[in-house]
């Protein structure tokens, strides 16, 4: 028989429905207990942990069902582990990059500017010498300095985003003396304040070594600077809490920093030596002037004498003062307040090599067999040192003996010293500081 197309699928039409109506019933009004793939997390087990009463089923809740409850955990518990893998991956990271230290200094006296420019070799802007405000940044072994000079910084006005501080000080006389105490009473209080942790003083000691004043604010006096850099043969010097410092050049009378060339080392100079400064009376410049002048060495020698000290150079002084280092074999660096000088310093700039009266100076400065300049003689500095400036004419017939080849290999070796010199001082900075204030303190 038959059966009509129209009744077969009216029959089909009729099938569809009730299954799916059999369906919606079974997932929305059964009690029965459904499969595992479908199972139901029952609220009523957590209020009751012994079951249903009578061992029955517990009633279904269609809001707690779902099907993909055990894909859900296992993407869960994949993904929770991949994250604490990475976590610990970037932890493993950063423990194995080298930790970096912050410090910041302040120039408030001109020696901050041989310690940037000419030891750290770090930049400065602007480059304008005359600026009010000067900063510079750079990484030195593991720390980043950074350096604020200028009239314009003043106490609260430095932004100090760091708990460690290098402060420069001047305090050669009591004017800069009382200045500089300015500047550490206002350090004290950020120390008290907890703005500061670690201090530092790069100071240009009194020339007779008369320092007592800065005694109080050492660590080891009950005071708060951890270290002190001090210019001159001070006895206090003991390379723990107190380190000597170098002069350096005269950054105050706008000596730059030299970048050594071909013709500076290699080039033939006309002049034998030179020099140019005050001559003090009964002082031991004027028996420089008269050996040259008996011997007729100041032909052969650029000199300027004046009688008064003056504390600024105008752009023709410097730059006469600068052509007659470089024109000379030897640069004469007569004793003044202090043996330590810094003619010393800009002589090595340019090659020149100092001849340096090696004479212990009044005052409270240490004395020694390495005393004075023993920072330098410590260093192995290929000056030529005398006693008497008697000895001066044979020093000046060994130099017309000498070729011109002998002549630049010694200029060679004396600008490569100057350069060796200041790095090994960036390097004892660098070290001291994070020595006593990252790995002791």
């Amino acid at each position: 028989m038959k059966i009509p197309k129209r009744k077969l699928f009216l029959l089909i039409i009729f099938a569809y429905v009730a299954f799916s109506l059999y369906a919606a019933y079974n997932v929305f009004f059964s009690t029965k207990v459904i499969s595992r793939v479908h199972r139901v997390v029952k609220k009523e087990s957590a209020a009751h942990p012994g079951g249903v009463r009578g061992g029955g089923a517990a009633p279904f809740l269609a809001e707690d069902w779902n099907p993909w409850e055990d894909e859900q955990v296992d993407y869960n518990s994949a993904l929770n582990k991949r994250r604490e893998a990475f976590k610990q991956h970037l932890g493993q990271v950063n423990n194995n990059k080298p930790k970096r230290y912050k410090v910041q200094i302040w120039g408030k006296a001109a020696i901050g500017l041989y310690l940037w420019e000419h030891i750290l070799e770090g930049p400065l802007n602007p480059t304008d010498k005359v600026a009010q405000w000067r900063e510079g940044e750079l990484q030195s072994e593991k720390i980043d300095f950074s350096f604020y000079t200028g009239p314009a910084v003043v106490q609260g006005h430095v932004p100090l985003d760091m708990n460690s501080l290098v402060l420069v000080l001047n305090g050669r006389e009591q004017q800069k003396v009382s200045y500089s105490i300015r500047w550490l009473e206002h350090v004290h209080a950020l120390v008290q304040s907890h703005t500061v942790s670690h201090v530092a003083v790069v100071l240009l000691g009194n020339e007779h070594c008369n320092n007592d004043w800065i005694g109080p604010y050492l660590k080891r006096n009950g005071g708060f600077v951890d270290l002190l850099f001090l210019v001159y043969d001070s006895p206090w010097v003991n390379d723990k809490d107190v380190f000597q410092w170098p002069l350096g050049v005269a950054t105050y009378r706008q000596f730059p920093m030299i970048r050594p060339n071909a013709q500076m080392i290699t080039s033939n100079r006309p002049y034998l030596c030179n020099f140019l400064g005050t001559v003090y009376k009964n002082s031991s410049r004027e028996i420089l002037m008269q050996v040259l002048k008996q011997s007729g060495l100041d032909k052969e020698c650029i000199t300027t004498a004046r009688e008064k000290w003056l504390p600024q150079e105008t752009a023709d002084s410097l730059r006469q003062y600068q052509t007659a280092l470089a024109q000379s074999e030897l640069t004469l660096c007569p004793v003044g307040v202090n043996t330590e000088c810094y003619r010393i310093y800009e002589a090595c700039s340019y090659g020149s090599v100092p001849v340096v009266e090696d004479v212990q100076t009044p005052g409270t400065c240490a004395a020694g067999p390495n005393s004075p300049l023993r920072l330098l003689k410590a260093a192995g500095a290929p000056f030529i040192f005398i006693s008497d400036w008697k000895e001066l004419p044979a020093i000046l017939e060994r130099e017309r003996g000498m070729s011109q080849e002998q002549r630049v290999d010694r200029r060679r070796r004396l600008l490569e010293w100057y350069a060796s010199f200041r790095q090994q001082m960036k390097e004892r900075f660098t070290e001291v500081i994070e020595e006593t204030f990252f790995k002791n303190g």
